[in-house]
């Protein structure tokens, strides 16, 4: 038996799913049984077709009326590209499968976060952040070559820090590299940054990341941010606190039930700070390189695109 397969249309995009529905030659319409969906970001250049005798890595859906809306178990995320094609299979009495080709392949992408859904993430974020912990320094983990070519330029490019400090210590842990930049909390947080919440999440694990964003005030980072992402009081938020002290001096704090990736969006000169070895291990099982978002988690999903 020959399935036929049509034109791929997507539509309805949100930050976390899609519709998607395709024309049939309806000599094969009415014996289709199942859908195979292929969904990779653009970026995977590398093909990932698999034979329905395969370990399921995409979709195999049970035969629906047309179109079809694909959401959150997918790990979409938001602005991102993504390309999809689709098999259509009818299932023989023996339990084998009868298959199209695969169609032609089709680019979308994901929309943004609106400002409500961020507001949502941001109040399902602040019921979990926990008690306030002092801290005195930023951190950055990565590999020496990073170092290398950031000692080039002489500067770290904006990117993420991390700062949690345990026992007035950084952690000699980290899924990120060996090697640590080590700044002064108050050379990157102070009155005069602006501080946004950007995005809460998990990845098949007990913990949660909280993502905020440092812009100094008026910076295009600044300008950027502001009407996209929340706005966080700098000396009163649950998560990371900046406060003047009687004498002046500055006292910071974070939320202790999270882990903060600070995200600076202004190249931080290497001067400023320091380099070294950390002794610890590479844990990578907190890293969050190529990782998947939980989808099912009730804590840091929202309702979006239902």
């Amino acid at each position: 038996m020959q399935l036929y397969l049509m034109q791929i249309q997507i539509s309805n995009i949100t930050c976390d799913s899609f519709k998607i529905s395709w024309d049939m030659d309806s000599r094969g319409r009415e014996r289709i049984t199942h859908y195979f969906i292929d969904l990779n970001k653009k970026e995977n250049k590398k093909e990932n077709k698999f034979k329905h005798k395969d370990v399921p890595t995409k979709l195999v859906a049970k035969a629906v009326p047309l179109p079809m809306t694909v959401r959150g178990h997918w790990f979409l995320s938001p602005r991102t590209e993504y390309t999809v094609a689709v098999q259509t299979a009818a299932k023989q009495p023996d339990g084998d499968y009868s298959v199209s080709q695969w169609s032609e392949i089709i680019e979308f992408c994901t929309a943004d976060y609106s400002t409500a859904h961020l507001n949502q993430l941001l109040q399902k974020a602040e019921a979990i952040a926990g008690r306030m912990l002092p801290f005195t320094v930023f951190y950055r983990n990565q590999q020496r070559e990073y170092f290398q070519q950031a000692r080039c330029r002489r500067s770290v490019p904006p990117n993420a820090l991390q700062h949690r400090v345990q026992h007035r210590k950084t952690p000699q842990d980290s899924p990120y590299g060996p090697y640590r930049f080590q700044i002064q909390a108050d050379l990157l947080f102070n009155h005069n940054t602006n501080i946004y919440f950007g995005d809460f999440y998990c990845m098949y694990t007990s913990y949660h990341y909280v993502i905020l964003v440092l812009a100094p005030d008026g910076s295009k980072g600044d300008v950027f941010c502001k009407g996209r992402l929340p706005a966080l009081d700098r000396s009163n938020n649950c998560f990371l606190t900046c406060t003047e002290e009687d004498d002046g001096s500055l006292s910071f704090c974070h939320a202790q039930d999270v882990i903060l990736e600070v995200i600076y969006t202004e190249p931080v000169d290497l001067i400023l700070g320091t380099v070294s070895q950390i002794s610890g291990h590479q844990l990578m099982s907190l890293s969050t390189l190529n990782a998947k978002k939980d989808p099912s988690c009730k804590i840091c999903n929202i309702s979006v695109g239902r």
